[in-house]
């Protein structure tokens, strides 16, 4: 079952006054989600989310010593996955995933066909996913400012749910999938012409389900 997730005030400014500090910026991935929990369990990172990926796996952290093995075990999935999708950019963030596959191979104009290249990254990184069964996967489609606000809103559900369906046909649990939409609400690069196909993308936020972080809280956690 996914949490509902969220980030107090207390715990964000708790997580800015903790990152001020030069000895926390040169911690690694593993002690920097320890120092988290000291902090109030907030996530590394959460001060510069700029987008809601960011704001699920900062809402996700649990930090202390059980965020520290999640941290371990979310490392060697994105190493996975940095390996299976060499085109994709792995971003580990606190306790979870920010990937973004390569906008230019997704999607054309106007469109929520999955592309063959795409096929091929969304199998190799669906074939990681099964592997890890004790997390779940946030799916958020996207759109370049082509069009209008209510048609790009669509579409950019549309590609979501492509996503997640095509993911689903893979064999991926569908009960750790969730896909948003924002449309053209947020985009990664200026709408200009050598930069707006990158808009027209899916990003995908991995991050501990319930399973896994009972596990680490027990310390059972592989």
């Amino acid at each position: 079952m996914k949490r509902t997730l969220s980030i107090t005030l207390s715990a964000f400014l708790a997580l800015s006054m903790l990152m001020s500090c030069s000895a926390i910026q040169n911690m690694n991935k593993q002690q920097q989600g320890t120092a988290a929990g000291a902090a109030g369990g907030a996530l590394l990172g959460a001060a510069v989310s700029g987008g809601s990926i960011w704001g699920i796996l900062a809402g996700a952290a649990i930090g202390g010593t059980a965020g520290n093995l999640i941290g371990k075990k979310m490392d060697k999935q994105a190493k996975e996955l940095t390996q299976a999708v060499p085109t994709a950019e792995v971003q580990r963030v606190g306790e979870g995933i920010n990937m973004t596959f390569d906008a230019t191979l997704a999607f054309q104009i106007n469109s929520a066909a999955i592309s063959d290249s795409y096929k091929s990254d969304l199998n190799a990184a669906a074939s990681v996913f099964k592997s890890y069964e004790d997390t779940n996967i946030h799916i958020e489609g996207h759109t370049d400012d082509t069009g209008s606000a209510e048609y790009n809103m669509s579409l950019s559900k549309k590609r979501a749910n492509a996503v997640r369906d095509y993911l689903i046909a893979q064999g991926v649990d569908g009960s750790r999938l969730e896909a948003k939409w924002y449309g053209e609400t947020q985009p990664k690069y200026p709408n200009d012409e050598a930069n707006r196909a990158k808009n027209r993308r899916v990003g995908l936020g991995i991050y501990a389900n319930d399973e896994m972080i009972d596990a680490a809280k027990s310390g059972e956690l592989d």
